[in-house]
């Protein structure tokens, strides 16, 4: 079932959650809500829910209007953070209680509900804990249960708001693998809401990132990290360095270094702000060419993982973080205190002036 958002807004006495909102979501894809707290995520999905009233805008199932739809009218499944699952039912008869309280006319017979129930649990790999309580269950398992529960409905849409966000991480992350292969068997439209930026980026078909109530970009994984469209999502996905300057002309001042342009650009004189991920710097004991390049000198050293990370100081006193790779590392010789030179591999540049805001250097 294909979801579409039109003109959304919603207000909560004088604070407003969602201000005119509008987004797609196709049939079958699994959309990631992503945004600080107070971002309107958990109020959107909450929305297509049908769990609260938009003051303004429309919510669209597969073309059709269903805002003024009920909540059991608009057949979703909801997956909680706090999965709220029956402390005086077992295991099966959670997952069963969707079914069981069904009109009459609707509901399947007790042998058909069964089939149903294990079905579902060999579908989350819980096949073998059916007659346990809640309780004797580990957090991991407990949320499984509730998506099967969620999914006993045969929803059209499944919703999830923070689903793994009670978890710790190392669970967390073999959950979110898990809900990928799921998702891929299932194929049901799902959206859920996370303020994990790499959940979000592993998990989605499309991320939806949302601040302040509005939506700042809407992409792929690839296309919303490595081409932000806006300074804030830029910030939100993932460590960077900023390098403020001035746009002279052609010429690109930014603080321990000049550069040209790409052809094309306008002549203007504006301020900039240059944003580069640590891993699209490098270090080098000399300055290497073809690429901007500033001094510094190393501060801090962590060796520990699959990266290094590097902390280094600008003459002028910035701070600037580099990753590379071990070999890089071994290569280099590395060590707190040496001086070397600082290039940037590739940058984004902001600025207000018409043609260069969002500019890939």
């Amino acid at each position: 079932m294909s979801i579409e958002i039109q003109h959304v807004t919603k207000r909560f006495g004088g604070f407003t959650a969602l201000n005119d909102v509008s987004l797609t979501v196709p049939s079958g894809e699994l959309v990631a809500l992503l945004g600080p707290s107070g971002s309107g995520k958990t109020t959107l999905l909450r929305v297509i829910a049908g769990l609260e009233v938009a003051d303004e805008g429309a919510v669209l199932f597969d073309g059709q209007d269903a805002t003024d739809r009920n909540v059991r009218d608009r057949r979703v499944g909801f997956v909680f953070q706090h999965h709220a699952l029956f402390r005086h039912m077992t295991v099966f008869e959670n997952v069963a209680f969707g079914l069981r309280v069904k009109p009459r006319q609707e509901r399947a017979s007790a042998s058909e509900i069964r089939d149903q129930v294990e079905e579902l649990l060999g579908l989350v790999q819980l096949e073998r804990l059916a007659a346990r309580y809640p309780s004797q269950l580990s957090g991991g398992q407990r949320q499984r249960v509730a998506l099967a529960r969620a999914l006993a409905v045969q929803p059209k849409l499944l919703l999830l708001d923070e689903p793994f966000g009670a978890l710790d991480a190392k669970v967390r992350q073999e959950l979110r693998r898990w809900l990928r292969r799921l998702h891929d068997e299932i194929g049901v439209t799902s959206v859920f809401v996370t303020h994990d930026q790499d959940e979000a980026l592993e998990v989605a078909d499309r991320v939806v990132i949302l601040h302040e109530g509005r939506v700042e970009q809407t992409g792929s994984p690839e296309e919303v990290y490595h081409h932000p469209s806006t300074p804030f999502v830029y910030h939100f996905l993932g460590n960077v360095n900023l390098f403020h300057g001035r746009v002279e002309g052609t010429t690109l001042h930014l603080g321990e270094f000049t550069m040209e342009l790409p052809k094309g650009s306008s002549p203007t004189d504006v301020e900039a702000v240059a944003y580069a991920r640590p891993h699209l710097l490098d270090i080098d004991h000399t300055p290497p060419d073809g690429r901007p390049n500033f001094p510094a000198s190393i501060t801090d050293v962590n060796a520990a993982g699959p990266v290094v990370k590097v902390e280094l100081a600008t003459k002028a006193g910035a701070v600037v973080n580099v990753e590379l790779s071990q070999e890089r590392y071994r290569i280099l010789g590395l060590q707190r205190g040496m001086e070397v030179f600082v290039s940037i591999k590739d940058m984004q540049l902001f600025t207000s002036a018409p043609g260069i805001f969002g500019a890939g250097i």
